[in-house]
């Protein structure tokens, strides 16, 4: 669904996480970054997709990655969604989905026959310099962090 390649230069966000803090690409200049972007808080995708990646949480970061979730829950949601599950990492809230758009990720979807808009489940990795280094947009949720791992190691 995203316009965007790798080698591109990510695009520019800015948000406020569950925390009410505003974070923006620039924050993780020289630092590499998993942006990951999901439909809705405690949904059973979603859900298995975040704590895959909390559960290798510790891994990802001996690999030198931040990692930040978007979707566009508000930030009350994302607080209530990282309590329960006990993520050690951000969530943007994107309630005017500009992130998501800019990431071309906001359009049209189809579930059990019916078509509706919204957010198209993909995750990036971006570099130190700001620059896509890989796309998922086929997310397995129950072992995304696998994927990654695999990615890296190709």
């Amino acid at each position: 669904m995203t316009h965007l390649k790798v080698g591109d230069q990510a695009p520019n966000f800015s948000g406020v996480t569950e925390k009410g803090e505003t974070i923006s690409l620039a924050d993780f200049a020289g630092k590499k970054l998993i942006l990951f972007f999901y439909p809705k808080d405690n949904t059973p995708g979603c859900t298995a997709a975040a704590c895959n990646l909390r559960d290798n949480f510790s891994e990802l970061q001996a690999k030198g990655f931040e990692l930040l979730g978007v979707s566009p829950d508000s930030a009350k949601k994302h607080e209530n969604f990282i309590k329960k599950f006990d993520f050690p990492f951000s969530l943007l809230a994107d309630t005017e989905k500009e992130t998501i758009k800019a990431f071309g990720l906001w359009g049209l979807k189809k579930f059990m026959g019916k078509e509706y808009e919204g957010v198209h489940r993909t995750t990036f990795l971006i570099d130190e310099a700001g620059k896509i280094s890989e796309i998922f947009a086929k997310v397995k949720t129950k072992t995304h962090a696998e994927q990654i791992f695999d990615s890296l190691a190709a």
